[in-house]
């Protein structure tokens, strides 16, 4: 069964993963992020893609999420852990703690949302109850326990449009709706996931405190600081998640 690790903010590269050759694949939907990277990562071959670009340069609503799905299940790839970094609501969402995910709010807009447009023989509505697969998710949260980091088991992703930061007012409305994170790059990445019948999950780092939650000024010095401390969490996480999938 394939594995595909993509990684978001903070993690275009991923650190133990042995690479062994890099592919181009040219899709239906125009080009994915980059080359997608395959390797030995803890003894198992896996595929990592870099969802913003291994330079960094692809803003989260530029990204070709149709491309890079489409690109990785036409590679095999049938477990698909997606790692992106957040700002945090809810109380238990400090900087740097680890989240899974169990459910997502869409306030994106102007996003290729869909792989079932044009050429259809029928109109297809997936079933997104449970946006993310509750047995890699399961996986997920073990593998955090094991690897002793600060993990949150579930909580509700708001999917915002970026690039720009939330103001005060959106993120007290995001927490009025029941939003523990807020990100910009969940969506439409879990939505064709599931219209590609990929198992799906989301480990999503905490990189600072939502705006107007904290008195201090966010900055991206202290999003840095927390991301490379979440994204060190994040490998140890996947050193153990990735050898049981």
């Amino acid at each position: 069964m394939g594995v595909a690790i993509i990684g978001g903010t903070g993690l275009t590269s991923l650190k133990g993963l042995e690479i062994q050759r890099r592919e181009v694949v040219h899709t239906p939907y125009g080009e994915p992020s980059g080359p997608v990277t395959h390797g030995l990562f803890h003894g198992r071959e896996i595929i990592f893609l870099a969802r913003h670009g291994y330079g960094h340069t692809i803003p989260p609503h530029r990204v070709n999420y149709r491309a890079n799905l489409w690109a990785l299940r036409h590679l095999g790839v049938e477990r698909l852990v997606a790692v992106a970094a957040v700002g945090g609501i809810s109380e238990s969402m400090a900087p740097s703690v680890l989240a899974v995910p169990d459910q997502i709010i869409d306030y994106t807009w102007g996003r290729e949302h869909t792989l079932f447009t044009d050429d259809l023989t029928h109109v297809t509505h997936i079933d997104f109850t449970e946006p993310y697969d509750a047995k890699l998710r399961q996986l997920m949260v073990d593998a955090g326990k094991a690897a002793e980091v600060p993990l949150v088991e579930q909580g509700t992703y708001a999917a915002t449009q970026g690039p720009r930061l939330e103001t005060a007012a959106e993120i007290r409305r995001l927490k009025h709706d029941g939003c523990d994170m807020v990100g910009m790059t969940g969506m439409p990445e879990a939505a064709l996931a599931r219209e590609l019948e990929l198992a799906y999950a989301s480990c999503a780092v905490v990189a600072n405190w939502a705006a107007g939650l904290h008195s201090a000024a966010i900055t991206m010095e202290d999003i840095d600081r927390n991301l490379r401390l979440g994204m060190d969490r994040v490998r140890g996480l996947l050193g153990e998640l990735i050898p049981n999938l």
